[in-house]
């Protein structure tokens, strides 16, 4: 039974980037292939990483390439986690009219607090971060807020082998002019494949002051324990 949930969950995956690699730049739908790591370093220290590839199209038009790392201490076990880190985004945008690219480099401070709950099927999730931004000879502040909810469908709990529905949203707020940074509402399926990892598909609707850009998004998460059993 839990060979046909993960093959149905690749088959849709390769459907839906088969459909987006054929029409990508018609319906100008990119894709982010996207890692996530948590390493449990103690009871109370933990290891974010992560590495996000963002393509104007399935993939090798690069338009973004993110990497983000960062340091947590748990306040309780499991369930409220602070973190500071440092991330480095290199970013690459079209110039307006031509085929050509002009390149930014950004990096970034953070600091976030994440504290999750269970309400009967439903597992929800709660990060506040703040960010400094250095671009250039400029310094910029940003403020989010992200709520995500996980549901089992194939079983009461999320556990080894479970198929999961999957969604956020997430606002970002300028510490200067304008005020209104982005949003960003996703939808997914998940495939929890063992305490250690899980993958999953979705899709994403970014809106940026008066604009409006989508894109699929494959994730596979690694949580993995370094602690000796």
């Amino acid at each position: 039974m839990p060979n046909k949930y993960f093959k149905f969950l690749l088959s849709s995956l390769l459907i839906a980037q088969l459909s987006t690699f054929c029409s990508a730049q018609q319906s100008e739908i990119g894709n982010w292939f996207i890692y996530f790591g948590n390493q449990t370093l103690s009871k109370k220290i933990n290891w974010h990483n992560e590495v996000q590839y963002r393509n104007y199209n399935f993939a090798g038009d690069l338009q973004q390439l993110l990497l983000r790392t960062g340091l947590g201490y748990n306040l309780s076990e499991g369930n409220n986690n602070i973190l500071m880190g440092y991330g480095y985004i290199l970013s690459e945008s079209y110039i307006q009219n031509i085929d050509n690219k002009v390149d930014s480099k950004e990096h970034r401070i953070f600091q976030q607090f994440i504290t999750k709950q269970k309400l009967g099927r439903f597992y929800a999730q709660h990060r506040y971060r703040i960010e400094e931004r250095f671009i250039k000879d400029e310094t910029q502040f940003r403020f989010r807020y992200f709520l995500s909810l996980n549901i089992p469908l194939n079983k009461k709990t999320i556990t080894d082998n479970t198929i999961y529905f999957s969604a956020y949203n997430e606002i970002f707020i300028n510490g200067q002019s304008p005020a209104f940074d982005r949003n960003r509402l996703y939808g997914g399926l998940g495939y929890h494949i063992n305490k250690n990892f899980k993958l999953e598909l979705g899709y994403l609707s970014q809106m940026v002051e008066n604009s409006q850009r989508s894109q699929f998004q494959i994730i596979l998460f690694n949580n993995l324990s370094l602690l000796k059993e």
